[in-house]
């Protein structure tokens, strides 16, 4: 087994989940499941790790009563946690999940101090120490600078530990410049780092290969129901799913991180790589809650994608 692989959350959330028959936004709805959990894009990468059996640290930024409750839950599923506590309290998110989709609200989180991002990077650079890699994802808090993933990526290099950022905005147009081994957006992200509006399949491709151009050892773009892109130096690929997973995609993209941090502490081709990656994210979507997976769906899925080379 390889190393841990550490996660890294800096705005944290308590993630509530409401199941809905439908939405009423001018009356009273039922709810009829309610579900409650640590969150953030990196705890969603910690828990499909460790439900494929992989060692792994969630770290990040935790405080008041929302806080504890977030560290009260990843102990309660087994989830090692090294958070650094903060005086402003951690933000809760609301997924609202109905047959037709799901709709979010997403608080801004608190505002994070200069001394308690110090105080972060002094416990991040003792813990890399322990990991073969780690994973940098989801929003920056209020107070951090655009550059803060950047920083930790390069902090990571230093000490010979692959990163993986998954940021969106500011966040990712500069994360580059840390030196990432691989950076993973969405299409949309990488549109919006890039310039405004929608792009093509030809125009995320161009994208993809400049973020690389600037700095990232390989660039993941997920696009959906319609698969991955990856430009990496082993040339750029494809992978198509076969058909489309219906159900809730929050912590899909998630999911699919954790594949691809898999694959880098493997050292598995990249073609391999998509493929889990890509399966996983789809088995995500089958589940009702981020950071699960359907294993039956990641069973089926993932022998039919087909992963090709990509040369527009």
């Amino acid at each position: 087994m390889t190393g841990v692989i550490l996660t890294v959350t800096v705005n944290a959330a308590l993630d509530v989940t409401y199941g809905v028959d439908d939405v009423d936004w001018d009356g009273v709805n039922r709810v009829r499941a309610v579900h409650r959990r640590a969150g953030g894009k990196g705890v969603n990468v910690a828990r499909v790790l460790t439900a494929l059996g992989h060692e792994v640290l969630a770290a990040g930024l935790a405080g008041g009563p929302t806080g504890d409750a977030v560290l009260a839950d990843l102990a309660a599923a087994g989830i090692p946690a090294a958070f650094t506590p903060i005086a402003g309290d951690t933000r809760t998110t609301l997924a609202v999940h109905t047959s037709r989709g799901a709709t979010l609200f997403n608080e801004p989180g608190p505002v994070v101090a200069a001394e308690e991002l110090a105080r972060f990077l002094g416990a991040y650079e003792r813990v890399l120490g322990r990991a073969s890699a780690v994973v940098i994802s989801g929003s920056l808090p209020r107070g951090a600078p655009a550059d803060f993933y950047a920083t930790l990526a390069a902090v990571a290099s230093r000490h010979g530990v692959p990163a993986i950022v998954d940021a969106d905005g500011a966040p990712l147009r500069h994360a580059p410049a840390g030196r990432p081994a691989v950076l993973k957006p969405n299409a949309e992200e990488l549109a919006r780092a890039l310039r405004p509006g929608s792009a093509e399949a030809m125009e995320i491709t161009a994208g993809a290969r400049l973020l690389r151009d600037e700095g990232a050892g390989s660039v993941v773009v997920s696009l959906g129901a319609d698969g991955v892109l990856a430009v990496t130096p082993e040339g750029t690929w494809r992978a198509r799913m076969p058909y489309r997973v219906e159900g809730n995609p929050t912590g899909a993209g998630d999911a699919l991180v954790a594949g691809l941090a898999l694959g880098l502490v493997e050292g598995a081709p990249w073609p391999e790589r998509l493929r889990r990656a890509a399966a996983l994210g789809a088995a995500a979507v089958a589940t009702p809650v981020a950071g699960d997976f359907d294993p039956d769906v990641y069973r089926r899925v993932h022998p039919e994608i087909t992963v090709e080379p990509h040369d527009p």
